[in-house]
């Protein structure tokens, strides 16, 4: 088969797709929106994967720019001819290729499209219903994402749930205290001490910056807390500045961008993964440190609760101004989180699992060529 993927750059997700795609012998055409180095991805193309180019590439699009992109992208289509194109998120890639008028669209929803985007205006909220009501299947990774997607115009019948999942050979337990992995050694942090982790971007939307402050408010009280914080972004300076201020310097860790080969060890090290996301569909970290076998402690929104049902099982959900009093939680019950590991590891072998979930794409692809 012949498939234009088309996204808003190139991500580990969609090196994922790229690369699972190519494997199972499709002929794989990569499309991304932003050009110019916006790549969020520093592996190269997997093998078998074709790059195509807009006429005239710019490193963010703007609406203005959508009626010569969906020329571009009917030519493309005319050169290449696909059998099906699968395009995100909802207002960009996908509402391109429903301009173009391609008939077997699978719109593949990235979450915040529509758990945010559709909250930016009418504009927003018009690209939207014209997408849905011309794609001929779409792909969500939550029963919110899906719900909203009925409510603006696409079939029930055509929707397919597809939770993403976790590479569960690559994200794994390790065996023994989670103090003698070799990252925690390095760092000097022994047994006594119960480590945070936040691998969120930088920004007001994942609200990392609750975290930090909750950190500072507790360390006083708990000197064996630590936190691992990955990444980098807007709020960088300060995030920096209130952990200087606080004096917790020694007890923070800022490793940066951390490397996709690097990054099951900071699950593993890790007592305790926290999310202060405002917006998630199914979190791909969230699914990582499950599969870890790393308890969660997550913000209490739609996308979390189907993954975090009872408190204490494999994980909390927090929501206001419970994220301190999730954290003391989860530090009186510390002789209970191996088994909440063991069941966090159980329910990705279960529901998170991206060989056994990326089948669910096979039939997004198979109901668009029968529309």
């Amino acid at each position: 088969m012949r498939i234009f993927h088309i996204s808003r750059n190139y991500s580990p997700h969609d090196h994922r797709f790229l690369a699972k795609m190519a494997d199972e012998g499709e002929q794989v055409f990569f499309l991304p929106l932003e050009e110019n180095g916006n790549a969020l991805e520093d592996r190269p193309l997997p093998l078998g994967v074709t790059r195509l180019r807009w006429s005239r590439s710019r490193p963010r699009p703007s609406w203005r720019d959508g009626p010569r992109m969906a020329a571009d992208l009917k030519e493309l289509i005319r050169q290449h001819r696909p059998d099906v194109v699968q395009a995100g998120p909802v207002q960009r890639g996908a509402f391109l290729a429903a301009l173009a008028r391609f008939p077997n669209l699978v719109t593949m929803s990235w979450g915040y499209d529509l758990l945010i985007d559709l909250q930016r205006g009418r504009p927003w909220v018009w690209a939207t219903r014209f997408t849905l009501r011309r794609s001929a299947a779409f792909v969500g990774d939550c029963q919110p994402v899906q719900e909203i997607a009925i409510a603006h115009g696409m079939p029930p019948e055509r929707i397919v749930t597809f939770p993403w999942g976790a590479d569960l050979v690559k994200y794994h337990p390790l065996p023994g205290p989670k103090h003698l992995t070799h990252l925690r050694q390095r760092k000097g942090w022994g047994p006594e001490s119960f480590v945070l982790l936040s691998t969120r971007g930088w920004s007001p939307l994942y609200g990392v910056e609750d975290l930090v402050q909750a950190f500072v408010q507790l360390a006083p009280e708990r000197p064996e807390l630590r936190l691992l914080m990955l990444g980098g972004g807007p709020l960088s300076a300060r995030i920096k500045a209130l952990v200087h201020n606080a004096g917790l310097l020694e007890r923070v860790h800022f490793p940066g961008q951390v490397g996709q080969d690097a990054l099951p060890a900071y699950y593993q090290a890790a007592d305790l993964y926290i999310s202060t996301s405002h917006s998630d569909g199914t979190s791909i970290s969230m699914l990582e440190a499950l599969a870890c076998g790393t308890p969660v402690l997550l913000r209490d929104i739609p996308g979390n609760r189907a993954w975090v049902e009872k408190p204490g099982e494999v994980g909390w959900l927090f929501s206001g101004s419970g994220l301190t009093g999730g954290i003391e939680t989860a530090l009186d019950m510390r002789a209970q989180l191996p088994r909440m590991g063991q069941a966090a590891r159980a329910l990705a072998e279960a529901r998170g699992d991206w060989e056994k979930n990326f089948p669910h794409i096979r039939r997004a692809w198979q109901i668009a060529l029968k529309s």
